[in-house]
């Protein structure tokens, strides 16, 4: 443990805890007035984000510190994860089935209610998938190339396109396009030539395109009543559904316009007053423009890039795959979820329910997140260890 924290990348590990620190206090603000109006103390949700970062915290010590990084790389290990993640995808399904859709939150199926907690089974399935497909492309090293590509992939694609399958039908498709793209950035650099894996993606981007269209223009009756498609009229049409569906979007335009530049003040947000549903967890980007400004907004987002980057650093030059997998896995989940929730902030893409990494409310997302950085500060203390060592012999 003394040499790993020899080690340590502040780098990596500072941005985190900085994160951690304002999510909190975002929390407390975007969520103290609904909870005051509603009768409960305003520091509920707050008390709950501090007790999800103390144990995520906690447990990010057995990654980074109480475990050996070769234990990771363990068969055992990683198969075990990976069908703990199935399991849990699995009884969603059935509950689902079971209860005719009546466990139905937001119109998905995707939480276990386990009283003190409710566990996402898609954020556990996240890391699941990178630690699995880091082992398997790992030991495939150098056999990836044009005609073996199909023999040597076929197998770990069938098990995460049967991942991706069990999350939409909760339906969650935020979680099952983050699956993808980590199946698709994790594969493009294990040696997929880049061309075929720029002409799948854009297959699939152009497929996706088309089918949105279809559905906006052609309304199908099987699906208009589905809450899912509701969010996507909202996005398509917000301020023509600014009473319905398109309301979330709409505040989170004003609240963003009412912030400008340097904000009206920590505490001082209209728009979380009543006006954007649920400001704490996927509009907390919202709050923080109105109450930061668009600078302070700005600030939040670049130092989860600053994070992005620096575990991207460890990857690139990490002396082994399957420890330079894990990092761009890690970095495509941090990636895509910012993505996702800035982008519907915006409204630039679909609302997906995809929460702000770190700053949102949220204990699963706290938690796998963290273990997943844990790990990677794992990777950077071994790598520094191992280019010290190597300088010492030469």
């Amino acid at each position: 443990m003394r040499k790993k924290v020899k080690y340590l990348d502040y780098s990596i590990l500072i941005p985190y805890l900085i994160l951690c620190l304002l999510g909190i206090i975002m929390v407390y603000s975007a969520s103290s007035d609904i909870l005051l109006v509603n009768g409960f103390k305003s520091t509920v949700y707050m008390s709950r984000q501090i007790i999800y970062f103390v144990a995520a915290f906690v447990l990010f010590g057995i990654p980074t510190f109480g475990m050996k990084l070769k234990i990771f790389k363990s068969k055992k290990f990683v198969l075990s994860y990976l069908g703990i993640s199935f399991i849990l995808l699995l009884f969603l399904v059935a509950l689902k089935i079971i209860s005719h859709g009546q466990a139905a939150v937001n119109g998905a199926v995707g939480w276990i209610n386990l009283g003190f907690i409710n566990i996402q089974p898609v954020e556990l399935a996240k890391l699941s998938l990178v630690l699995y497909l880091a082992y398997v492309l790992d030991r495939r090293d150098g056999k990836i190339i044009p005609g073996q590509i199909r023999e040597n992939l076929s197998g770990p694609t069938i098990i995460s396109f049967l991942m991706i399958a069990l999350v939409i039908v909760e339906p969650d498709f935020g979680g099952s396009a983050i699956l993808f793209m980590i199946v698709f950035v994790m594969y493009s650099v294990s040696g997929i030539p880049t061309k075929m894996a720029l002409q799948w993606l854009g297959i699939l981007v152009a497929a996706i395109i088309i089918l949105l269209f279809v559905l906006l223009v052609w309304e199908p009756g099987f699906i208009k009543s589905s809450y899912q498609f509701q969010r996507l009229l909202a996005f398509a049409h917000p301020f023509q559904l600014e009473k319905t569906g398109g309301a979330q979007l709409v505040n989170s335009y004003y609240a963003i316009h009412n912030g400008g530049l340097f904000g009206v003040g920590l505490g001082n947000s209209m728009q979380k007053r009543g006006y954007l549903p649920e400001p704490y967890t996927d509009f907390i980007l919202s709050i923080s423009a109105e109450e930061l400004g668009v600078i302070g907004a700005i600030a939040i987002v670049t130092l989860l890039f600053f994070l992005m980057w620096r575990i991207m650093e460890v990857g690139i030059h990490a002396h082994t795959q399957f420890n330079a997998l894990v990092c761009f896995g890690v970095t495509t989940m941090i990636f895509t979820e910012t993505l996702f929730n800035v982008g519907a902030v915006l409204g630039l893409l679909p609302i997906t329910g995809v929460t702000l990494p770190f700053i949102s409310y949220g204990g699963s997302s706290m938690i796998v997140l963290t273990a997943g950085l844990g790990i990677v500060l794992n990777i950077a203390a071994s790598e520094r260890k191992y280019v010290i060592e190597s300088e010492r012999i030469h």
